[in-house]
């Protein structure tokens, strides 16, 4: 590990003005590539205390050895640069995006004499029209053998086609007149380049013209009796729209747009673009990419568009291109699509209307292949022993922590607190373990007392269960305060299976930092268990916090290890949320009648039923409320009691209007008040 003050630039030595720099290591590797307006500015920012950067720049910086720099004229030219060093070098800290798959893209060769249809993968040619790229090469398949019908155009390979020209016989296509055959003559090489370069105009959009120009030709053959071939022409235009219709219209006025969206999260990023030409989605893809350096979404946009029109020139780059955030600059970036489209090229985030909800659909795919390349991550046997072996390296722990147990608190403002443990077993979760708990002994919010309380009655139940199963001969019961957990103990003795919390983990992770470990620490320590590891991930900087450890351990950003360690803090998180959220539902919904001992949900809706609201039902005497079917008048009595000891709320006032809001039947609140409509929506807007 390299000090940075070791191969510092001299004051001055760098110069105040745009360009490229390299970071190199002590091999001679080029280790990350940037670009800046001032480079003396930028490279400034590195050469700081290591404590003020972020993890990730502390990294980089320290296996580096040395940094050199280029000049250029321009901040264009520097984004340039950039990305042809980036593809020279393959920087290990850069953002590099990889495509989760070799997308199929539909080709015209029209570099050759016979121009051919085909599906293309991998680096594009020189010469080659391009459409797409595609979700699946059938679909490509599919269109093609639609459009044949219209646009015979060749579609076989060199062998294929130098063989029927040898023998004088076509293929199948060229007898069922999908092919023009122009191996054996019947159009001339003038005639078929026509044939693709209608065959590319269609594809590229120019639909509208060729359509009415085969409606008029059957038209025409109709007028002249010549039905035969009115009628074919018939079927060729059904065939163009059954084409078309493979992709709807999602943009009005024949809007030629690429839409990206970006999903991220701290360790990575997937970014799903939406080619979108003659207002139809004509292609899409995907890519995702690990984030080890510190940086923006904006940022990543930018990467994004230099892998994606960094090699291309003309038409392929669109008119517009729609962003969920701009680089910071956006000025060179946009004057660097310019050049590669030879015209204006509009940068921009959509704001309303059709592309902004087209864009909302490009960010739920991007979710989507996040959560499915973090779920084919984790489902690797490989990736999954690499992690646990590395968080035992980490944390000096003796053997892989095999079943790892996570906690997490939550609350809204101090109210319904609740924890959550979530269990992963090699490196897996597993459901069935997860428990849930009510934090019970005391009121208010402290994050930290609760990890506490949560730690000892999970690991009191353990020691329990081990006296139960005769592993202690014998001693007081650990149990003995009643303290456990919130869904109380739900599996028999005799069936075999294990009573919750029977199995200890190798290793407690708690979501938070010194306060939160050193809690769960003292707990274990309570309990006179110390062969368990604890250790906490801070959210921040994910970090990894030990106990009675000044200092975080800090795991590579590319660390399969780290990367489990985050999948189990955020399923604690989300398991502890979901539960909150039920619990503050009920609330909401509580009523005074909950607490009549014995009366149930059906006797308590016939009674909303009967009396048509609460506020009707809470002025019935004893007798009234005996004329509902299922309820005695010792029922009744009680009923009343509970209804004169809890205090009408204030009336709900619509804040818009200043109106008095009635009351819906059935519907109330905490402490009996009525719910009106909507304000459960509000209270969730609120809360997130």
């Amino acid at each position: 590990m390299a000090d940075p003050s070791s191969y510092r630039p001299r004051p001055g030595q760098i110069p105040d003005s745009p360009g490229v720099y390299r970071f190199r290591d002590e091999h001679r590797r080029v280790i990350y590539v940037g670009k800046a307006k001032s480079l003396r500015q930028r490279l400034a920012n590195y050469f700081q205390d290591l404590a003020n950067l972020h993890p990730r720049t502390r990294t980089m910086v320290t296996t580096a050895a040395s940094v050199e720099w280029t000049v250029v004229s321009t901040e264009v030219e520097a984004l340039q640069l950039e990305y042809s060093w980036i593809k020279e070098f393959d920087p290990r800290f850069n953002v590099k995006y990889r495509d989760d798959k070799s997308y199929p893209y539909l080709a015209v060769t029209m570099n050759e004499e016979y121009p051919r249809v085909q599906v293309m993968r991998g680096h594009k040619k020189k010469g080659v029209r391009y459409f797409g790229p595609y979700a699946h090469a059938w679909a490509i398949r599919d269109t093609v053998d639609l459009l044949l019908r219209v646009f015979p155009v060749r579609t076989c390979s060199a062998g294929v086609f130098k063989n029927a020209a040898r023998t004088g016989r076509p293929c199948l296509l060229g007898y069922i007149g999908k092919c023009s055959a122009p191996c054996v003559g019947r159009v001339s090489a003038e005639e078929h380049r026509e044939l693709a370069e209608e065959f590319s105009d269609f594809m590229a959009g120019r639909t509208g013209t060729y359509l009415r120009r085969l409606e008029q030709r059957m038209r025409e053959a109709a007028e002249e009796m010549e039905y035969e071939r009115a009628a074919r022409l018939r079927d060729d235009i059904e065939a163009l729209k059954k084409a078309m219709e493979k992709n709807a219209v999602v943009l009005a006025d024949a809007t030629d747009a690429d839409l990206i969206a970006v999903a991220e999260d701290e360790l990575e990023a997937a970014v799903q673009i939406f080619h979108v030409r003659g207002g139809r989605v004509r292609g899409q893809r995907g890519w995702v990419t690990d984030k080890v350096e510190e940086i923006t979404t904006g940022a990543l946009v930018e990467h994004a568009l230099q892998q994606l029109y960094g090699e291309e020139s003309g038409d392929a780059v669109p008119k517009e291109v729609l962003v969920p955030a701009l680089p910071d600059p956006v000025e060179p970036v946009q004057e660097w699509l310019a050049g590669r489209r030879g015209s204006g090229v509009s940068l921009r985030i959509p704001q309303r209307g059709d592309k902004r909800a087209l864009m909302e659909t490009v960010e739920r795919n991007a979710q989507q292949a996040l959560v499915l390349h973090k779920t084919k991550r984790a489902s690797d046997l490989t990736t999954r022993s690499r992690a646990l072996e590395e968080i035992a390296e980490a944390l000096d722990l003796d053997s892989a922590p095999l079943r790892i147990e996570c906690y997490d608190i939550s609350h809204l403002q101090g109210d319904d607190v609740v924890a959550s443990m979530v269990v992963f077993e090699d490196g897996l979760q597993r459901k069935s373990e997860y428990r849930r708990f009510q934090i019970k002994g005391f009121e208010g919010q402290d994050d930290v007392r609760s990890m506490h309380e949560v730690i000892s009655r999970r690991f009191r139940r353990y020691l329990a269960e081990k006296e139960r199963t005769g592993e202690w001969a014998d001693g007081e019961n650990p149990d003995a305060d009643g303290s456990g957990d919130s869904t109380g103990n739900g599996l028999t003795e005799d069936d075999g299976r294990p009573r919750k919390f029977a199995y200890p983990p190798q290793l407690v992770v708690v979501d938070g930092g010194q306060p939160q470990v050193a809690a769960a620490k003292k707990a274990l320590d309570e309990l006179g268990i110390d062969d368990i590891a604890v250790c906490g991930l801070a959210k921040r900087l994910e970090e990894v916090w030990l106990p009675d450890q000044d200092d975080p351990v800090v795991l590579p950003r590319t660390s399969e290890g780290l990367y489990l360690l985050q999948r189990v803090r955020d399923e604690a998180h989300r398991f502890a949320i979901t539960y909150q959220r039920t619990k503050r539902a009920k609330r909401f919904r509580a009523s005074p009648l909950d607490d009549v001992p014995g009366l149930g949900d059906t006797r308590k809706q016939a009674l909303l039923k009967h009396f048509g609201s609460l506020k009707k039902l809470r002025s019935a005497t004893i007798d009234q409320i005996c004329e509902v079917p299922g309820i005695g008048r010792k029922t009744a009595e009680t009923i009343a009691v509970a209804l004169a000891q809890a205090a009408p709320a204030a009336p709900a006032v619509n804040t818009a209007t200043g109106e008095i809001m009635e009351e819906e039947p059935g519907t109330t609140g905490s402490g009996g008040e009525p719910v009106t409509t909507g304000a459960p929506d509000q209270r969730r807007g609120q809360e997130t």
